[in-house]
């Protein structure tokens, strides 16, 4: 199969690539070469993307083995972890991609107006040319000029930003047990029993005087009785008036215990709650900051990726004249050696 007959299949727009493919397998088959009549026959037709992939392959040969040159020192740069000509490398890989991309739709755009005026599909372009890179197969396959489908790479990529969060707290208020509460006093009763033995005692005096002493004994004894209970009963108010002053005076003490704590507490809470809207401030204008920044970066970011463009593309002006210049020279020195052979003779 003759290769200048490939390269018209598929430099030729695709919509008409089956029509073409068609008419090369009938002028085959009439030549009675019936091999490679099969063998066109069996020509896939190119997505949109490969066929502009392959139109610059075929039209600009020169182009492609420079992206070719460039994977290459890629390569070897990485295998040998040279990180200033790894950047310097990727700079002028973004610049060479973004230039052949603007080399293929101008040839693409020349070759078929129609689809000029629609959207062309630059980015899976640029994809190719990024696999082509990274990968040596689709290199050789870019370089073949016989691309069905275009081609991607997945072997960039970023690694994300961790997810922060602001976890606040603060010490818990403790507060005092309050005191354990005391016995209560001694029934009325208790300690009448020394008391009545002392009355007692004083029926014994009495005893052998006869019927009167008995009953001054008996007497005596029921008034020693009732002053016991007095006595007792005013021992158990006083003992619960003193429980109930002591009582007092410790709810004072805590009361005053849990207003302090209750000051300190609530001018800890103001002095947070301040120092948290001056932190919710300051992120504030930081994200304002970092949105300002990123902006300014994506704007120097689109400049440089216009500049490296630019000269990606005056270097490709520059060898093509380059060798237009070899040739005028050739030529010069044919026509020179001509004239001198002929002003010999």
């Amino acid at each position: 199969m003759a290769a200048d007959l490939v390269e018209r299949l598929y430099s030729a727009p695709p919509d008409g690539f089956v029509a073409a493919r068609s008419e090369a397998v009938v002028a085959a088959r009439a030549a009675g070469d019936e091999a490679t009549a099969r063998q066109i026959a069996k020509l896939r037709k190119p997505t949109v993307a490969a066929w502009l992939v392959n139109l610059l392959a075929i039209r600009r040969p020169d182009l492609v083995a420079d992206l070719a040159g460039l994977a290459a020192e890629l390569r070897a740069a990485q295998r040998e972890l040279r990180g200033p000509q790894l950047r310097e490398l990727s700079a002028q890989r973004r610049g060479t991609v973004a230039a052949l991309v603007a080399e293929a739709r101008a040839l693409g755009a020349a070759a078929d107006p129609r689809l000029a005026a629609g959207k062309l599909p630059l980015a899976e372009v640029e994809a190719t040319f990024q696999a082509a890179l990274a990968d040596v197969e689709v290199a050789e396959q870019v370089r073949s000029g016989r691309l069905v489908r275009a081609a991607s790479y997945a072997g960039f990529g970023e690694v994300p930003r961790p997810q922060l969060r602001l976890v606040a707290g603060g010490p818990e208020l403790s507060l005092p047990e309050p005191p354990p509460r005391r016995a209560g006093p001694a029934a009325p009763g208790e300690g009448t029993g020394a008391a009545g033995e002392r009355g007692g005692g004083t029926g014994t005096a009495g005893e052998g005087t006869g019927a009167a002493g008995k009953d001054g004994g008996a007497a005596g004894r029921r008034g020693g009785a009732a002053r016991a209970e007095k006595e007792a009963a005013r021992r158990a108010s006083a003992e619960q008036a003193a429980l109930a002053r002591r009582a007092a005076a410790e709810r004072a003490a805590v009361r005053r215990t849990l207003a302090r704590e209750f000051t300190a507490a609530r001018t800890e809470q103001r002095r947070a709650e301040a120092e948290l809207e001056r932190a919710t401030a300051a992120v504030r204008d930081g994200a304002a900051a970092l949105a300002e920044a990123e902006t300014a970066v994506a704007e120097a970011e689109r400049r440089r990726a216009g500049a490296e463009q630019e000269v990606s593309r005056r270097k490709l002006t520059r060898k093509s004249a380059e060798r237009a210049a070899a040739a005028a020279r050739r030529r010069t020195g044919e026509v020179q050696a001509a004239v001198e052979a002929l002003d010999a003779e």
